[in-house]
């Protein structure tokens, strides 16, 4: 599914319809009532982790003060609207079930009715499955034929007309309605509030450090690819747990997660593709072949991990003389 920064470049996209009126509703989802966004203003626009947030309102009701832009909103905005998302750069099989983080973030929030006519912001909450993507302006179009050899576009889940002309159409994601945002702006990697110090508590754990990064509710916004380059790139095998490392080494981790997750996003803004150093390899860039194996907890899921056993070693307890032991 699209991770943090892929996410960020969604909410970018949908930023220039913000105080704009929705005109017309189309699409394919039957997980809201679509008549229901008819004629509401489009207040508000956010990320949090992996989930987009619209805000709506009665038309007639007053704009929200905008929200100051970061400077890198302020650089992205311009390109996010002229460089289309043409999909995840994932190479795997489709998925049918939910994945760990779906599943974790669906125990969290809860389905609200839409009431809007006295002004108070509802926000549709988007979560994108594999491939999931925000067009504007524009419509997704088949690159290749099916398996039945038939060329047919993607059918988006929820098109918004606005009365300006444009529209934004939204593929392959689950919505729902709530109050507020869910969201705590200190474990999103890509958040001006992240707290590193609740962070680095967090790695430092006896779980596996593979397990720990995926966690959600610490690095909201953080996925598979972003797990498996920074390990790569701080030289720690996936299954040492977290608690092994030196603080020192984790300070490193973490820097390795906040730099990764801005230059991609920053490049994905560019029209730059993600070069991965281990991901999907079969050898890394030393020319070391790469194990791939399905890391998690024997009581969640599994996820695909990519790691080079002569970059990253097994870090044992007795381990006293290793850079990466306390």
């Amino acid at each position: 599914m699209p991770e943090g920064p892929l996410v960020r470049k969604f909410q970018l996209l949908t930023s220039p319809f913000v105080g704009q009126v929705v005109s017309k509703v189309g699409g394919s989802t039957r997980k809201i009532n679509m008549s229901d966004l008819n004629a509401l203003r489009l207040q508000d626009s956010q990320v949090h982790g992996k989930n987009l947030y619209l805000a709506f309102v009665a038309a007639e009701s007053p704009l929200a003060p905008a929200v100051e832009e970061t400077a890198l909103q302020t650089e992205a905005a311009s390109e996010a609207s002229s460089s289309g998302y043409g999909g995840q750069e994932q190479v795997c099989a489709p998925q049918t079930q939910p994945q760990a983080e779906d599943l974790q973030e669906l125990q969290h929030s809860g389905s609200e009715v839409l009431d809007a006519a006295e002004g108070v912001s509802h926000w549709l909450r988007f979560h994108f499955g594999l491939f999931g993507s925000v067009r504007a302006n524009e419509l997704s179009r088949a690159k290749k034929a099916n398996k039945r050899g038939d060329w047919k576009d993607p059918k988006p889940r929820l098109v918004l007309h606005f009365e300006n002309g444009g529209f934004l159409a939204f593929y392959n994601c689950r919505m729902n309605w709530c109050s507020s945002p869910r969201a705590d702006p200190a474990s999103d990697i890509l958040s001006g509030e992240f707290h590193r110090g609740q962070a680095l508590d967090a790695l430092h754990s006896p779980r596996p450090i593979c397990y720990i990064l995926l966690d959600q509710r610490h690095f909201s916004g953080l996925g598979n690819i972003i797990k498996n380059e920074i390990l790569y790139l701080a030289k720690i095998h996936p299954l040492t747990p977290g608690s092994l490392l030196a603080r020192s080494v984790l300070e490193r981790l973490l820097d390795y997660a906040i730099q990764f997750s801005s230059d991609w996003l920053r490049g994905k803004l560019r029209g730059q593709r993600l070069h991965h150093q281990i991901y999907l390899k079969k050898q890394c860039p030393l020319g070391h072949a790469v194990m791939k194996e399905t890391f998690g907890p024997s009581d969640g899921f599994k996820r695909l991990t990519w790691w080079c056993p002569q970059c990253q070693p097994v870090l044992l307890s007795g381990d006293g003389d290793s850079p990466l032991a306390e």
